[in-house]
């Protein structure tokens, strides 16, 4: 019998985005026989310098978000060429390469921009000796997400893998969303409660406070606010809105959440956003945060999948208008047809994914 197809996709534990895709790409791989193992690049950094890089991020976006944002715009989206090896990108290649030659996959998928640059640094100087395909689990596609050694990008829409063939030079095509199945067509929600989710991610962070005092003030929405790992927002909120709306913690059965919303509120532009969007329930973005939030909200605004509302008026203006079965198709049927894409494990088969609107394997959609 030929040996089994092994591929190693690399991850992070910043939050929970990252961690989820990578966690669905390697379960569907694995029911296509397919060997995927998923590790942490945090993990490859030496010194615990990987806890301390996840602490300080949370820290950033938490308390100091101006600061995030400086270091964001300096280093993350200045234009005129690619980002140049960074102290830490050196490190991880040399502890991939270690990982690699002790694994023998036969492709890597990064689905992290730390990542990305190591594998994509590793491939250009000939030592990756295997396919690299970086994973996005961005809308806007940062500049350390993008390193020409690479040889593939999958992006999660087709104005993303476009922006990606201009600036990489390689090829780029866009797949429906990595969701779990469960999310897929949850439907209307039953009864006249408008109960609309508020998503702080994994970290609890953001203007989730206002956004849940500017619903149960209207009178006209109930807020769910899910404030991921943080007690302290969750104790906090809880006695702040009181009875006119529901606070909850890390939440581990977000379908059946998804399947009673009205809409979702969100502010990072992340999964929460994409699981969303399969169970047919609107997305409106409301103070993102800062970096890679804001360009994501942007980008999914721009490309017709959500609403970006720069106030609470507009916020309470867009919830009223996916107030009837036609609103909300009008306002879910974008995000939606993403799913009508090639799934992502399909270009991980001998034969490529099947023809359809997520284009070939080698370009993707024009």
């Amino acid at each position: 019998m030929p040996a089994r197809r092994a591929v190693l996709i690399l991850s992070a534990s910043m939050g929970a985005g990252h961690d989820a895709a990578a966690a669905e790409l390697a379960r569907r791989l694995g029911a296509r026989g397919v060997t995927a193992e998923v590790t942490d690049v945090l993990d490859l950094l030496p010194l615990r310098l990987g806890a301390a890089l996840r602490g300080w991020y949370g820290w950033m976006v938490g308390s100091a978000p101006w600061s995030y944002e400086l270091i964001y715009r300096g280093f993350f989206t200045p234009r005129g060429g690619t980002a140049r090896l960074s102290p830490m990108t050196a490190l991880v290649a040399a502890r991939l390469r270690r990982l690699l030659l002790n694994r023998r996959p036969d492709e890597v998928v990064s689905a992290f921009h730390l990542a990305a640059q190591a594998a994509g640094y590793l491939r250009a100087r000939g030592l990756l000796p295997v396919p690299s395909t970086v994973l996005l689990t961005d809308f806007a596609a940062h500049r350390l997400w993008l390193h020409a050694g690479n040889d593939r990008y999958l992006c999660p829409d087709p104005a993303t893998a476009r922006a990606v063939r201009e600036a990489t030079g390689r090829p780029a095509s866009w797949h429906a969303p990595l969701v779990r199945p469960e999310f897929l067509g949850a439907g209307w929600p039953d009864g006249a409660e408008r109960r609309v989710l508020v998503s702080a991610g994994a970290w609890g962070v953001g203007g989730v406070e206002r956004t849940a005092l500017v619903l149960a003030g209207s009178g006209r929405y109930r807020p769910v606010v899910l404030c991921g790992r943080n007690d302290a927002l969750r104790r906090r909120l809880g006695h702040r809105i009181g009875a006119s709306g529901t606070v909850l913690g890390w939440c581990d059965d977000m379908p059946a959440l998804m399947s009673g919303a009205y809409a979702l509120v969100d502010n990072a532009a992340g999964l929460t956003c994409r699981e969303a969007m399969a169970a047919g329930v609107p997305v409106i973005s409301y103070l993102p945060i800062p970096g890679h939030g804001r360009d994501g909200a942007l980008a999914m605004a721009r490309a017709g999948l959500t609403v970006y509302a720069r106030d609470a008026a507009e916020l309470l203006a867009a919830l009223d208008r996916v107030g009837t079965p036609a609103g909300r198709e009008r306002h879910a049927a974008p995000g939606a047809a993403l799913f009508a894409a090639a799934p992502a494990e399909s270009f991980f088969t001998p034969n490529g994914p099947p023809p359809g609107p997520g284009g070939s394997a080698a370009t993707g959609p024009a």
